[in-house]
């Protein structure tokens, strides 16, 4: 086949890859443009090291940008981690049209942040979705679904990068195959259980220490590597600072017994095994923590004394 990768990152860069190894030609690389002070792109990298040609426009609706898909002659677009918006006439270019990868079962969890929001919904099972871009955001039809476990001590991060990201990069492989062969079957998404969520950001990652620690916990694990869900904490004589949680577990508090004269949001123990807090009904047992701007680093490493209430 004859493919063209619109991309980024190291997702964009594997699929570019896996379809390279089977033999197709890359026609063209059209990424995101580099940000000022960024770290240098995966996809671009690769692309540029295996001299195919690459393209930086900051608008898919130029005629610049248009001009030069439409010079690629490309049998299907790919669509691999795509955050600028793709108008129809852009993704109506290759002969096949464009395919793209939304990591969530669609319609649940549209949105910039579907891995996030399923862990902190309490979900135990997420996947993905290969379809056809729309200008409505990942309304379009879907041509293939994978389904997997979201298991009780996932992260964000292990979901991601251990299972969703490795079968996004099979599934898109199998997509375009099936368009370019013409065995595709399209189904339109049910509107009736469709969910969109935004960006998990300051707001949404705060943590109230009073909801239920089933909650508490899917929202740090959901948090966990970025943004990091948070806590204040005012060291003796300091100013109150963002405390950030990331590797934890969650103990179910059995007996009133286990709870009694400890307040929501108190640091009840700290040991080897992290700092131990109490949330509605448990407790969560921290190992790993960044103190405002710092440097994630071991539970232990930051003094936090036994009583402390965080929170605020």
């Amino acid at each position: 086949m004859r493919i063209v990768i619109v991309g980024q990152q190291a997702f964009g860069k594997a699929v570019m890859e896996a379809f390279l190894a089977r033999g197709d030609t890359i026609a063209g690389v059209f990424a995101a443009p580099e940000r000022p002070g960024a770290r240098p792109d995966p996809l671009v990298a690769a692309a540029e090291e295996k001299k195919l040609p690459v393209h930086r426009f900051p608008k898919y609706s130029d005629p610049e940008a248009q001009n030069a898909l439409r010079a690629c002659d490309a049998e299907i677009g790919v669509m691999a981690y795509v955050l600028l918006f793709a108008p129809p006439e852009f993704c109506a270019i290759p002969r096949h049209g464009m395919i793209q990868f939304h990591p969530s079962l669609l319609p649940l969890h549209r949105g910039p942040a579907s891995i996030p929001w399923a862990i902190i919904r309490g979900r135990s099972e997420t996947g993905l979705s290969i379809f056809r871009p729309t200008p409505g955001l990942d309304e379009g039809p879907i041509i293939l679904q994978k389904r997997c476990a979201i298991g009780p001590d996932d992260t964000a991060g292990s979901l991601y990068f251990d299972k969703i990201f490795p079968m996004g990069v099979e599934a898109l492989v199998q997509a375009a195959d099936l368009v370019v062969g013409g065995r595709a079957t399209e189904w339109t998404q049910d509107e009736k259980a469709a969910t969109y969520e935004g960006w998990v950001r300051e707001a949404e990652s705060k943590i109230n220490w009073a909801n239920h620690v089933d909650f508490v916990y899917d929202l740090i694990r959901g948090c966990n590597p970025a943004p990091g869900a948070w806590t204040m904490f005012t060291a003796e004589g300091g100013e109150p600072q963002k405390l950030y949680l990331f590797d934890a577990k969650k103990i179910i508090a059995p007996t009133f017994g286990t709870v009694r004269g400890k307040k929501l949001g108190e640091v009840v123990s700290a040991g080897p095994a992290g700092l131990r807090i109490h949330a509605q009904g448990g407790f969560v047992e921290v190992s790993r923590v960044r103190l405002g701007d710092g440097q994630k680093v071991k539970s232990t490493d930051v003094a936090i004394p036994l009583g402390t209430i965080l929170g605020g």
